[in-house]
């Protein structure tokens, strides 16, 4: 995700990288230097750091970056625990600072599209959703199999689908969920529900194996009177009424290019003006980290639901 970042940053007007904080200098591109955490918070002339490090290493560092007065852009998940992603946006706020939290589906245009249709009401209300996501195990940065560092496979992954449920649905009164891990392969499935007075959201994916397995995000959300349908192998996000199929949605092409540069260019304005991001506030992203933790708990009770406001059953 760094390189990802940089990629995405490099690209832009809004911002300029005044360094890279690495383990390996000698994979940055030519012309962008390396520093080290000190150097960089050090450095008055340096406004913000964009965090893509470790999971277990998000807390301390954006704690330490906010004090030293930076602005903080930190990859998803916000952090391992609730208490966590708590005290970095309690930081954020006793320092004045931005802190965001680097969701980036919430500025992927398939997704920005469906926000668009649930919010606007023209296809009645949403009745019910699906959501997948799954990957190979991946095969780069061993931490991320270590389940202390990480959070783990399910905890990893589809927190970008519980946060797209939370973001478009609110906080579900009840949830339940089946898991499957195997360790040695390092496969970490989940299943969940997420319901609502009206509805219920189902979450399915993970990490499958190692091995050559294709990524693929999915979506079906059915609305009173439309359906919309999104699949990144090969089906753009359409939605279907009776009397339209309407894509939902715009850009040149590059979904993952556009989608990480709209993120950083979000963030990068938020830090101008000094408004809170109002697309990403980080006390929704310390709720996605609370609302899948307790998914995963549901879980570990063998899918027995569970109110996902104090995690009775």
């Amino acid at each position: 995700m760094g390189a990802t970042h940089l990629e995405a940053m490099r690209d832009q007007t809004c911002v300029q990288v005044a360094g890279v904080i690495t383990r390996d200098p000698g994979k940055l591109p030519a012309g962008v230097r390396s520093l080290t955490l000190a150097e960089a918070l050090a450095d008055r002339s340096i406004e913000a750091l964009d965090i893509c490090l470790p999971t277990h290493m998000h807390e301390s560092v954006a704690i330490e970056a906010l004090r030293a007065g930076k602005h903080v852009l930190v990859e998803k998940p916000m952090a391992l625990n609730a208490a966590a992603a708590e005290a970095m946006a309690a930081e954020a706020e006793r320092q004045g600072r931005i802190l965001m939290t680097a969701h980036v589906l919430r500025f992927w245009p398939a997704y920005v599209g469906l926000r668009q249709a649930v919010r606007s009401g023209e296809f009645g209300g949403v009745r019910h959703a699906r959501f997948e996501r799954r990957s190979a195990v991946p095969g780069w940065g061993p931490w991320l199999r270590d389940t202390a560092l990480s959070g783990g496979g399910a905890f990893d992954l589809l927190i970008h689908d519980v946060d797209m449920c939370l973001h478009l649905f609110g906080a579900p009164s009840r949830v339940a969920a089946v898991r499957y891990e195997d360790a040695a392969a390092g496969s970490s499935l989940l299943d969940a529900q997420l319901y609502y007075p009206d509805m219920v959201a189902h979450i399915s994916g993970g990490w499958q194996h190692p091995g050559a397995f294709p990524f693929r995000a999915e979506y079906t959300v059915t609305f009173e009177r439309a359906t919309a349908e999104f699949s990144s192998l090969g089906r753009p996000a359409v939605l279907y009424s009776a009397t339209e199929t309407r894509a939902l949605e715009t850009g040149g092409g590059n979904a993952a290019s556009e989608s990480y540069a709209a993120e950083i260019a979000y963030f990068a304005d938020c830090c101008r003006t000094g408004l809170a991001p109002s697309i990403c506030p980080p006390r929704e992203s310390a709720a996605t980290v609370e609302l899948t933790l307790r998914i995963l708990g549901c879980a570990r009770q063998n899918g027995e639901k569970s109110d996902a406001a104090t995690g009775t059953a």
